[in-house]
């Protein structure tokens, strides 16, 4: 049957700024859905209050709201626009609660709007824990023993029935937001307010904890027909008793025996439709006992998910661009698999590969965090691998990590205090993955990991193959290495560098070079949804080691886009946002454009984005072979943030040429101390400042230009390691701390310009002439960092005369840099002086909200300048 003919018109909600347990899957989700309406005819408004975002660009939707997400906001738009329909599925837990709250106002009747892909009676059902329940127990699938409780006192009475360990849930929260596990009656009392103040109807649910049990998740699809494909099927690498975002996880499932499998698909199916007649998308998490195969059911949600994004990736199935067609009508049968392009969409994927996520964590930004892992997710971000084998897949993702890890340990960075790792193997942390392999080093018996951690043996044993692998590799010098041996080391993973550790008395560029002489080079293989039954025409890939390489070079002109890797503090969406636009650039100005990234949360990691995706680390060996394969016309690094700007100097040495301003100009802005040396020339006023590579030489510095002073290292971002200091006892300490994250890095010793203000510059420079795009002023003090200030477009307060001077320090920075591209320029203001902090040669996480504010597409235009296919002067805009 054909779609609803009565729907031309839909609204999607958004899920409003990034915060933990809602990150850029659901803007990867969202404009998807956007793009998947529009190929029908239908006109898409979108209500987002995320500059950031593709899904708030004209190139996704017809009609963009701005707004903050609120029943008035949604007033706004359906008095505004003709609205047949309202699309909350795509938005996370803010959509869905958005959408229940306008149900329960009268809105959708007042305006005539029919809610579709999901039933409102279908939230309620879901995100209430005791109708949950209830249902569960009606339609005979298990759940743990629990009861609900909206006051204390009758938590207090659920937990003497119950009895310890428990689990606290709270109603209608996102990332386990104010939940927890309570192991005795001394931290019930807490944890149970925690609860019931996290919930916004003061109810919680109390459980009973089945710590230990291994769990999993579902992604499903349902059509109006009541037809039920199961999409994709991921375990968690640890047990319950850590949120799913802050574990690791593992599609397809490895460790479940088919008759197990079977009765959790049943299950699953079962859930769906009982929730209500819908069409869409839904996740079902389930725990499973390890010694028994019983199953619960942990929790259904009617939406698109946190792991919907995952499993679209690892699958090649595009979840919410399928489950957007079926709730304006279409069944399964009557879409097209967009992969094969000959099969349809009702089918159920099957996978020849191994993917792997491992979550990313920022508790370097926040000092004295409990970093033990529980049911709250504490997770920023998360990458992606894959690989023929999960131990491949988990040593690519660690190199994807970006926390310095060149694999899953042999890398120097090992842990040798075995009170340290037994400790961390108890109490889950960012690191226990690493600690999981350093014990094995030490000797540690397999079955005590086992009983410390919980993890299914399967998966241990695939780590403790690798201790096996490297005492092997300890026998041999590089000369000497079997091929066969080498072969193998490739296929588990091991990058070059970490061969290059583990011998010990070679280079990393050594064991790339006897490697390509024993024809040990890296293949690409399609993901196809389909295990190579039917052909596949979309050019998406990942790396292994093998004879058969399927990534077939055209002899177009090619430009690589290096993405910005997981998602963390200091470098978001709003990198992913310019990495999508350069994208769009490159393929409008006739190139073949290819993106490498690992972020599955991402649009640019979406296959339809670019003409070739490789979904690989953003790691220097994976980086390297690709450009070798693929012989691009050059590369750029300018759109995605530190992660590609780290590679500048590997790149020139390559001889790779880079688009836009050159390595040499932008290492001279990363380059703390050589700018200010700049800025000396160019007559530009800046704080007095030294570098330091002691403690010694930057106290001597701080007194020559008096305290307090800022200390930063040269070549970061997101302000890490910078700290202000008033004395010599905490310079000293600043600076050690900084040489021992950081050995070898120049410290810059600013003098402190304190009660400054602070605004900023964006412009682009094509080599004449230089546009500034946007200026913004901060509205807290100096000594904010610009990324947590507030600030305001254009300046608010800032007098005509500073004004001026940026932008004639603008001007000169931008020729003098040989801008090709984008600048940001970071200024201090204390009166009428103004003083220039840093530039940045590169996208800025300013731009997307500046290219909003003033509906012009800052990052296309500057990507036509850095490829040479433009000047300014070709286009119309104004400054």
């Amino acid at each position: 049957m054909p779609r609803n003919t009565s729907i031309n018109s839909v609204l999607i909600i958004g899920s409003g700024p990034i915060v933990i347990g809602q990150a850029c899957e659901f803007d990867y989700s969202g404009s998807q859905a956007a793009l998947s309406l529009k190929e029908e005819g239908i006109k898409v408004s979108i209500i987002n209050s995320n500059p950031a975002t593709i899904m708030t660009d004209k190139v996704v939707a017809d009609n963009v709201y701005l707004l903050p997400l609120t029943c008035e906001s949604i007033e706004q738009v359906l008095q505004e626009q003709q609205i047949d329909a309202v699309l909350p599925t795509m938005g996370g837990q803010t959509a869905l609660n958005l959408c229940i709250e306008a149900s329960n106002r009268g809105i959708w009747d007042k305006y005539n709007v029919q809610v579709i892909g999901v039933d409102v009676a279908a939230i309620e059902k879901t995100e209430n824990r005791e109708e949950f329940r209830q249902l569960m127990v009606d339609i005979g699938v298990g759940v743990a023993k629990s009861k609900i409780a909206n006051s204390f006192l009758e938590g207090k009475e659920a937990a003497q029935e119950i009895g310890f360990p428990l689990v606290i849930r709270p109603s209608y929260t996102l990332a386990g937001t104010g939940g927890g596990f309570v192991h005795s009656k001394e931290e019930f009392d807490t944890a149970l307010n925690r609860g019931l103040h996290a919930s916004p109807t003061h109810e919680v649910l109390v459980e009973q904890a089945v710590l230990g049990w291994k769990e999993f998740e579902l992604e499903l699809l349902r059509d109006k027909n009541d037809n039920v494909i199961i999409i994709c099927t991921i375990e968690n690498f640890d047990p319950m008793g850590i949120h799913t975002g802050d574990s690791i996880t593992v599609a397809p499932g490895m460790t479940l025996s088919d008759k197990c499998y079977q009765e959790m698909r049943n299950q699953a199916i079962k859930m769906m439709r009982s929730i209500g007649n819908f069409a869409g998308g839904c996740n079902v998490q389930f725990s499973v006992n390890p010694e028994t195969e019983e199953i619960i059911a942990i929790e259904i949600n009617p939406r698109v998910s946190r792991s919907s994004a995952l499993a679209s990736k690892a699958t090649g199935y595009p979840i919410a661009k399928i489950a957007a067609k079926l709730a304006i009508g279409y069944t399964l049968d009557e879409l097209q698999n967009q992969i094969t392009k000959t099969t349809s969409a009702y089918f159920e994927p099957t996978l020849d590969y191994v993917i792997v996520k491992v979550p990313r964590f920022n508790f370097d930004k926040f000092k004295g965090a409990n970093k033990e892992l529980g049911l709250q997710m504490k997770a920023v971000g998360e990458v992606m691998a894959i690989g023929r084998t999960f131990i491949e897949a988990l040593q690519k993702a660690a190199q994807s990590l970006e926390i310095g890890r060149a694999g899953l340990g042999a890398d120097g960075r090992q842990s040798r205090n075995l009170e340290e790792i037994m400790h961390s193997l108890e109490h889950p942390s960012a690191e226990r993955v690493f600690h999981i392999k350093d014990a094995f080093e030490l000797g540690v018996p397999l079955e005590s990991v086992r009983k410390a951690t919980r993890i299914d043996k399967w998966f241990l044993v695939q780590i403790q193959e690798l201790v096996h692998l490297e005492q092997e590799l300890r026998r041999y010098q590089l000369s000497n290495i079997p091929r066969d041996f080498f072969m193998t080391l490739k296929q588990k993973g091991y990058s070059d560098q970490q061969i290059a550790w583990i011998l010990g008395n070679v280079t990393e560029d050594d064991v790339y070079a006897r490697r390509k002489e024993l024809g040990i080079n890296r293949v690409y293989k399609m993901v196809d949804t389909c295990a190579a039954e039917f052909p596949a025409h979309t050019p998406y890939y990942y790396s292994t080691f093998e004879d058969e390489n399927e990534s077939i070079v055209s002899d177009k002109k090619k430009i690589i886009v290096l993405g910005s890797g997981p998602n963390r503090i200091g470098q978001g969406i709003e990198f992913d946002y310019s990495c999508v636009h350069g994208l769009l650039a490159a393929k409008e100005c006739g190139y073949e454009a290819i993106m490498i990234n690992c972020n599955p949360e991402t649009v640019s990691t979406d296959f339809n984005m670019a003409d070739k995706l490789y979904f690989e680390p953003v790691f220097w060996e994976h980086v390297r072979e690709i450009i070798e394969l693929e012989k691009p016309e050059g590369v750029i690094v300018q759109l995605g943030g530190q992660t590609a700007l780290k590679m500048l100097s590997d790149l020139e040495k390559l001889g790779v040429k880079i688009i836009g301003t050159s390595f040499k100009d932008m290492d001279l802005a990363e380059d703390r101390g050589r700018f200010s040396d700049l800025l000396k020339e160019l007559d530009i006023p800046y704080p007095k400042y030294g570098v330091a590579t002691t403690a010694e030489e930057a106290i001597k510095v701080a007194n020559e230009v008096g305290y307090p002073v800022l200390v930063r290292p040269s070549y970061v971002l997101g302000g890490q390691g910078m700290s202000i200091v008033i004395n010599d006892e905490d310079l000293e300490n600043a600076v050690v701390k900084l040489l021992n994250t950081l050995p070898g890095n120049h410290i810059l010793i600013d003098h402190f310009l304190d009660r400054a203000e602070e605004a900023e510059s964006d412009s682009i420079c094509d080599g004449e002439d230089v546009h500034i795009i946007g200026m913004m002023e901060h509205i807290e003090p100096a000594g904010i960092h610009s990324g947590d200030s507030s600030a305001v477009l254009p300046p608010y307060s800032l007098s005509e005369t500073v004004i001026k001077k940026m932008e004639e320090y603008t001007v000169k920075l931008a020729k003098a840099l040989n801008v090709r591209g984008l600048l940001n320029i970071q200024f201090a203001v204390k009166g009428e002086n103004v003083y220039v902090i840093e530039a940045n040669p590169r996208a800025s996480r300013t731009v997307p909200f500046i290219a909003k504010a003033y509906d012009v597409p800052y990052i296309n235009i500057a990507t036509k300048v850095m490829l040479g296919a433009n000047k300014l002067k070709d286009f119309k805009i104004e400054t």
